[in-house]
């Protein structure tokens, strides 16, 4: 048992998963013959005359994302329907025969570039439209697809791929060579993560609502991400029981009782996902979410051990609607209230056992605007804490209860004060003002090593 979870707690991520981490979130972008169509899934026979976005600006794309402090785009490249936003040479059913004819995907890698964030892309592996779907040539068209996306529009830093696979009544399946896509990736674009529900590089959530779990673990059983690398062995119980019914809906991925029955662990963390409107494609009658909603979502992904993937969809101009527009300023503009301005503190770590460390955060100035308390594991050295409180001293001596939560790893933002309303009684009942805080890590994998605390 203690051989196992000693290695449990030396599972670590790569550099193209710690680089993933800091960038916190990126936008979505869902564009095609389905914003055209009003419909969220395409049929693949709709004509390429449908596609006429008359003043497609893709730098208006990344202002918008900008203003939310997102800092990359992944682009539908091509979704379900099998229309491709770029003039692929193995498909007619692409931007080449539509009226824009413009290559929408060098147009976004461009402004990019030009707007100083990171280019990536979604290629649905599901192709309604190919003819060859169903049959093993279809793998080979689509690393033929892929192939040219890898090579032939600079740096990227995501791959995205879903699992879809003949959806609905008597829908075509295809067997998926994803080794494959894998290897064609690390090959002409090593630095780029990859997104699938069974790894490499980050796995989905398991829903598509921004819902997060209380405690993310990025530590998970290798049954969940088979695709990803194992680093432990099996868990002292493996031969008792099975984890094949796991699967990324469950709420307790990386916690003991359920880790000790793994054949091995990997470091595949989540990526949270949702759209900024009901739909992931454009439709005229929806609004965009509240800002209340954007704001626990990123609550509960970047300050979560996690990312936050949020979808942009441009419009039959080719523009983000100016209502979503309005909402990502109004989103980056809290998330600058809220953390930019960090308190000044001097931080003493006390003489306490390796698993069970405490932090004593002292105050330049006494405060009773404590916002958040912002904790970050350092991950080179695996994710180790599973259990922590925070508590604070008066400056009359008096100690209050903050905060107590499990999992720590790349980022955990402890929320004391909500600016939508509800706040902390402790502090709010508190009689003179707060002068130090107490970090104290109660439970944990092996030996402690926190990258920095945050005060805001």
């Amino acid at each position: 048992m203690i051989q196992f979870l000693q290695e449990a707690a030396h599972v670590v991520p790569s550099k193209r998963q710690l680089d993933w981490y800091e960038l916190g979130s990126y936008a979505f972008i869902h564009f095609g013959v389905n914003t055209f169509t009003n419909r969220e899934w395409g049929e693949g026979t709709e004509p390429e005359s449908v596609f006429n976005p008359e003043n497609l600006d893709c730098d208006q794309w990344v202002e918008a994302i900008k203003a939310a402090g997102m800092k990359g785009m992944v682009l539908t490249a091509k979704h379900h329907d099998g229309f491709c936003l770029w003039p692929s040479k193995y498909t007619e059913h692409s931007v080449k025969n539509s009226p824009c004819k413009k290559d929408v995907v060098r147009e976004a890698a461009e402004a990019c570039k030009r707007g100083g964030i990171k280019f990536g892309f979604y290629l649905s592996p599901w192709d309604r439209n190919a003819s060859c779907y169903g049959t093993p040539e279809y793998n080979d068209y689509f690393c033929n697809q892929l192939t040219e996306l890898l090579t032939e529009y600079g740096d990227i830093f995501y791959v995205w791929f879903d699992n879809a696979c003949g959806e609905g009544l008597n829908g075509r399946k295809q067997v998926y060579d994803f080794p494959r896509y894998i290897e064609l990736i690390r090959k002409y674009q090593p630095n780029a993560v990859i997104f699938n529900d069974f790894g490499p590089d980050i796995r989905w959530c398991g829903n598509e609502a921004g819902k997060p779990r209380y405690s993310e673990w990025a530590v998970v059983p290798s049954e969940l991400c088979y695709l990803s690398d194992m680093q432990t062995g099996p868990g002292p119980m493996a031969e008792e029981g099975s984890l094949s019914w796991i699967y990324n809906t469950e709420q307790e991925l990386g916690t003991m009782p359920n880790i000790l029955y793994t054949k091995g662990l990997t470091f595949t963390p989540t990526e949270i996902n949702m759209s900024i409107r009901p739909g992931w494609f454009w439709h005229l009658e929806e609004e965009p979410h509240s800002l209340e909603r954007l704001f626990t979502t990123y609550l509960g992904s970047v300050g979560s051990n996690a990312c936050m993937h949020l979808n942009l969809p441009p419009n039959t101009d080719g523009r983000i609607d100016e209502r979503d527009v309005k909402r990502l300023k109004e989103f980056g503009a809290l998330l600058q209230e809220e953390f930019g301005t960090e308190l000044d503190v001097k931080i003493r770590e006390e003489e306490s056992p390796k698993t069970q460390k405490v932090y004593t955060i002292s105050l330049k100035q006494p405060t009773d605007r404590i916002r958040y308390v912002s904790l970050r594991e350092d991950l080179t050295k695996g994710q180790r804490v599973e259990g922590f409180r925070i508590t604070a001293q008066s400056g009359s001596g008096n100690q209050y209860p903050l905060y107590q939560g499990t999992v720590i790893g790349n980022r955990k933002i402890c929320q004391l004060q909500n600016p939508f309303g509800e706040q902390n009684p402790l502090i709010n009942d508190m009689e003179d003002r707060i002068c130090q805080i107490q970090v104290q890590i109660t439970a944990a994998r092996d030996e402690v090593f926190l990258k920095d605390i945050k005060i805001y």
